[in-house]
């Protein structure tokens, strides 16, 4: 038993007295990484929203469903719809059929002012008689002044008739043209009994089903363009002053944990966000993934700085205040410090290749 603990005293003591000597600085290459949590997003995506209130019927979409521009995924149930849209086809065919040749107000007009014409000419033709007639004495003043009032009269009724008639005519097109924007109104808004999709993409986010009763501005779906997918990622506040655009990030996913994806700092939201207590900085891929869901959670290294050839120290060997110690110094020595990764630290100044740095426990 004694021989036992005699051996692993040994044991303990070379590996204390093998720690104890240190190690020297080592010229490698260094890069300076700022860790990120984040989730996959895109850039390019937009609500369907309901237009009207309703029942969502044919609703023939899921998660993840490609749809095309133009095309019809669901049917908003609004019966009030279909009923103006048919009462405004419904007036105008009313109103086009008052400005035809065949309408019947205009039609008694027509008649009344063919009458009015021809009552017209024989009170001219009267009055033209009685003219001739008075200047031989064949007829009284009277009579002559009759036949000249006879005339205008029936002049001003004529001339009231064809006025009638323009007016008649002008309300029937005037009635025609609200029928015909009423019509049009209605078939818009029928419209938007369809949900259509305005532009191809795939559906990433599903809030409505069938059954489901929506009203006007609800969010059905959300629809985005698959080859504009980014990285959005939440940075620390302390660390977003070392974020610049075109920064390379070292991208890993939760569903593909094995594969390294990189890609460039695209943009930086100038503003806090206070959700989630951090800085937001989006991602462009440098290429396009094979599989990406959205809203997939991902790891992220944004490279901030690098230098080949650096005089290093592992970062273990310094402690608060940038003090190491040095062999063959009483008092730690404070180093001026480059990069600093997770493993390593660059030393600018403060100490030498030939120092030999001792760890921070003896």
């Amino acid at each position: 038993m004694k021989k036992n603990n005699r051996i692993i005293f040994l044991l303990v003591l070379l590996i204390s007295c093998a720690g104890s000597k240190g190690i020297k600085p080592e010229i490698k290459d260094i890069k300076e990484l700022i860790f990120a949590s984040g989730t996959i997003n895109w850039d390019d995506s937009y609500n369907l929203t309901a237009q009207t209130d309703g029942i969502l019927t044919n609703a023939n979409f899921e998660l993840g469903d490609t749809v095309s521009a133009g095309m019809i995924i669901g049917i908003i149930d609004n019966k009030t719809n279909n009923i103006n849209t048919q009462s405004a086809q419904q007036l105008l065919a009313i109103s086009v059929q008052n400005i035809s040749n065949n309408a019947p107000a205009l039609k008694q007009l027509e008649q009344n002012i063919i009458s009015a014409e021809n009552k017209y000419n024989q009170d001219k033709i009267q009055a033209q008689r009685y003219e001739e007639l008075i200047k031989i004495n064949a007829v009284s003043q009277v009579e002559y002044e009759n036949s000249n009032l006879a005339a205008i009269n029936s002049l001003s009724q004529l001339n009231a008739l064809k006025s009638q008639y323009q007016v008649l005519l002008q309300q029937a097109q005037q009635q025609y043209i609200n029928s015909s924007n009423q019509l049009k109104n209605s078939s818009v808004v029928l419209s938007y009994n369809q949900l259509t999709a305005p532009q191809s993409g795939t559906i990433i986010k599903q809030h409505k089903t069938n059954g489901d009763y929506v009203r006007k501005g609800d969010i059905i779906a959300v629809i985005a363009n698959p080859k504009n997918v980014e990285a959005v990622l939440n940075v620390d506040e302390n660390s977003i002053g070392k974020i610049k655009l075109g920064q390379t990030v070292y991208i890993k996913l939760n569903t593909a944990k094995d594969k390294n994806i990189t890609g460039k700092i695209s943009s930086i939201v100038p503003a806090f966000d206070e959700k989630t207590q951090s800085f937001i900085c989006k991602v462009q891929f440098d290429e396009a993934l094979e599989f990406s869901l959205y809203g997939t959670q991902l790891e992220a290294n944004v490279l901030v700085g690098e230098k080949k050839n650096a005089m290093l120290i592992p970062r273990s060997y310094m402690g608060y205040g940038n003090k190491v110690r040095v062999k063959g110094k009483d008092k730690p020595v404070i180093v001026k410090t480059g990069i600093v990764s997770t493993e390593y630290v660059e030393i600018l100044e403060g100490i030498t290749m030939n120092d030999l740095i001792l760890p921070l426990k003896p």
